[in-house]
């Protein structure tokens, strides 16, 4: 496993970085206060994180709503009893609904210093290495969000911290109120991005690259849709999970042509779908680390052979030319 620095900070993270969000705790419907019908409990996910480790991965994903806590939880407990806190990097993030009441979501003073406090207790830690934004709250003003962030900092609690989905100009008008005001700087930027959607070359990229911030996209494999033939696997994922469908319903035609267009260069390769998929993200200038999920042991094989593989400009180019623009989706 290759390990790189974090955009330009000197912190090191493996290429890959394993996303939490299906450890947890299952629902018993579609979705239930942040618990998903496709989620595994701690005894299902802890072969994973185990996996993990052993693949040269130290670099794991989470946040406060995933599973309503009961991701960090799993996560926590797991690396306490199999690492030093020292060898790995834990990212969380803060802003979706914990409780249903005024105070109980989003990005003000009080919310962030309340929800930090508690995914400390979940992670079972004294310290998070990265504490994302998980959207913008345009119910609170960003300085008000920048200031507490940066207290945190100070405070010993937080290393660095990162942005999640928005738009440019809003990740842009943080970076300069963090530099107007000596403010702990965003240091990373966890988007939506894979062969599917590509809308974020257009602003965000550029941006992410000019800035030196870290980039590392959430569904690299467009919830499945890169891992395997078009609609021929129906997950329990891909039948419940409402958020994906969205992202994508709108250009299954051209969607389609790409995931063929896929599969006809990981067979020439002879090498799995989602190696090809995840190669060519690892290609692109400022990619830090994809975060995978995994609920099978070859998803992580997988996902960590990619950083090996080498695709050619004619690969890439082909992969790319089936390509439509889509509709901007996933920062709500």
């Amino acid at each position: 496993m290759d390990h790189v620095n974090l955009g330009r900070t000197g912190l090191k993270v493996s290429r890959i970085c394993l996303g939490c969000m299906t450890y947890g705790a299952p629902a018993t419907g579609e979705l239930t206060g942040g618990r998903h019908a496709w989620s595994l409990n701690e005894a299902e996910s802890q072969p994973f994180l185990r996996q993990a480790l052993d693949l040269g991965i130290n670099f794991f994903d989470t946040a406060n709503v995933y599973s309503s806590g009961a991701s960090e939880e799993v996560l926590g407990r797991f690396l306490k009893a199999q690492v030093r806190r020292e060898a790995v990097v834990i990212a969380t993030k803060v802003h979706g609904v914990m409780r249903d009441e005024p105070n109980g979501a989003g990005l003000s003073r009080k919310a962030i210093f309340f929800e930090i406090d508690e995914s400390l207790r979940r992670l079972g830690t004294d310290y998070v290495d990265l504490y994302q934004i998980h959207r913008w709250d345009y119910a609170t003003p960003i300085e008000e969000t920048l200031e507490a962030l940066h207290d945190l900092v100070k405070a010993g609690k937080v290393r660095y911290i990162g942005a999640s989905s928005m738009y440019a100009w809003q990740f842009a008008k943080a970076l300069y109120l963090s530099e107007r005001h000596g403010w702990a700087r965003f240091v990373s930027m966890q988007n939506h991005y894979n062969l599917l959607y590509r809308e974020e070359e257009r602003e965000m990229l550029p941006l992410c690259q000019a800035e030196g911030i870290g980039v590392i996209p959430w569904s690299p494999l467009a919830r499945g849709r890169l891992a395997r033939p078009w609609q021929t696997e129906r997950t329990k994922r891909y039948e419940t999970d409402q958020f994906g469908m969205q992202l994508y319903a709108q250009t299954e035609g051209a969607d389609q042509k790409t995931v063929d267009r896929l599969g006809e260069v990981s067979e020439r390769r002879g090498v799995a779908r989602a190696q090809v998929a995840l190669a060519w993200m690892l290609s692109k200038p400022g990619i830090t680390a994809p975060i995978v999920g995994a609920t099978r042991p070859h998803h992580l094989q997988d996902a960590v052979a990619a950083v090996a593989l080498r695709l050619d400009p004619e690969e890439i180019a082909a992969l790319e030319a089936p390509y439509v623009p889509h509709p901007v989706l996933g920062f709500t």
